[in-house]
């Protein structure tokens, strides 16, 4: 049994996702690979398309949302021309040749990217089952015009939306965003406060991606302020230059501050609230973790469909200019009726065992394809 993961460098969510399935199909004996699409394909255009991503997510945020609305409305493409189809032809001659001769069982897409070129290839040689990840709480542009055997959702909230789309809904498997296994368990506050070396008090945990979006430096200060008890973690991530900065602050209350840390889990755990920007595999760690989340810094786009899925849903809270951080703290930390029910709503969306749940669904398939190989050769 062979399952091929297929992602793309554009942020580190669709490798995590992919990751998270990978890890658990491989303790249950499964031969598993993943490739970059792109940088396997053509290294130049990889780099180009993560430099690209990077600098418009982060410079000029208000084009990539701009465009991004603009390919929202964009219909269902049933054409046999068009430049996304004629470049996909180019690009999946060298994939064929990888795919033929590791004949993967099923093949997995963690971005649209790859389900685009996959969707090409069904139509040229003879593939076993392919699967598409959504990693947002939203259906992304483009995913209507793939044709995969299964897509794999954050909820089955977002039924309607995908099935508008033009997706059709036997094929949506709303078995959650993939996360790493180890945020599906929970230890107590007490235990989590004791393991990371800090006091047994409130905490609001700071979550700062290592890209550096958004001023995490301003929220610090803000929190630093405030006439409330309570303790920070900061993680910066791979940002040195964060990190570097808050580490000089001259603070009234403790901060922890991380640069990249491999226990996030163990952190969720210790805090009352995670203070974050609405990637989708941070927002689906936290709803498994059961931790109410205020949400900062969205990129215009994705995450902002992230941010109204959640806020729309009872999950979630968001700062604006004229609902800073102190603010949202403050209610958060004096209206307990309020904490529960983000609680609540979240363990309604929460899929602490996604990838658990995906790894059994790819095991089952690709069992069916072994049996129908066998009986052919009967």
């Amino acid at each position: 049994m062979r399952v091929l993961f297929l992602s793309v460098t554009a942020g580190q969510g669709h490798h995590s996702a992919a990751k998270a399935v990978m890890d658990y199909l491989k303790k249950k004996n499964v031969e598993c690979a993943m490739l970059d699409t792109y940088e396997y394909i053509n290294p130049i255009l990889s780099e180009s398309i993560a430099r690209g991503y990077l600098i418009s997510t982060k410079f000029t945020p208000v084009v990539y949302g701009r465009l991004y609305r603009m390919a929202e409305k964009k219909e269902k493409n049933d054409s046999s021309f068009s430049i996304s189809k004629i470049t996909n032809s180019v690009l999946s001659k060298k994939l064929v040749t990888f795919i033929r001769e590791y004949d993967p069982d099923v093949i997995v897409c963690t971005h649209i990217f790859s389900a685009q070129i996959i969707t090409h290839m069904k139509n040229k040689i003879t593939l076993g089952y392919t699967i598409g990840i959504i990693t947002d709480f939203t259906i992304h542009p483009f995913w209507q015009d793939t044709d995969l055997d299964y897509y794999i959702t954050a909820s089955e909230l977002l039924n309607h939306q995908a099935c508008r789309k033009g997706i059709p809904l036997e094929k949506i498997k709303p078995l959650g965003i993939p996360i790493d296994m180890k945020f599906a368990s929970k230890m107590s506050k007490e235990e989590a406060r004791k393991l990371l070396g800090i006091k047994d008090k409130y905490t609001v945990f700071v979550m700062s991606g290592s890209m550096g979006y958004g001023n995490v430096l301003k929220v610090i200060k803000q929190l630093d302020r405030m006439d409330m008890d309570f303790q920070i973690i900061s993680v910066c991530g791979n940002n040195k230059s964060l990190k570097r900065k808050i580490d000089a602050l001259e603070t009234q209350k403790e901060i922890h501050n991380f640069g990249f840390v491999d226990n996030v889990d163990v952190m969720m755990d210790a805090a009352d609230c995670i203070v974050t920007k609405p990637g989708g595999l941070t927002v689906s760690e936290s709803l498994a973790k059961g931790i109410p989340m205020i949400l900062i810094n969205p990129i215009p786009g994705q995450e902002d469909r992230n941010v109204e899925f959640l806020l729309n849903n009872g999950m979630a809270m968001k700062t604006t200019s004229t609902y800073p951080i102190d603010e949202a703290i403050f209610q958060l930390m004096t209206n307990h009726q309020r904490r529960e029910n983000l609680i609540e709503m979240g363990r309604v969306v929460g899929r602490p065992n996604a990838s658990k749940d995906l790894g059994d669904f790819i095991i089952d398939i690709a069992s069916k394809k072994e049996n129908n190989k066998e009986n052919n050769n009967e």
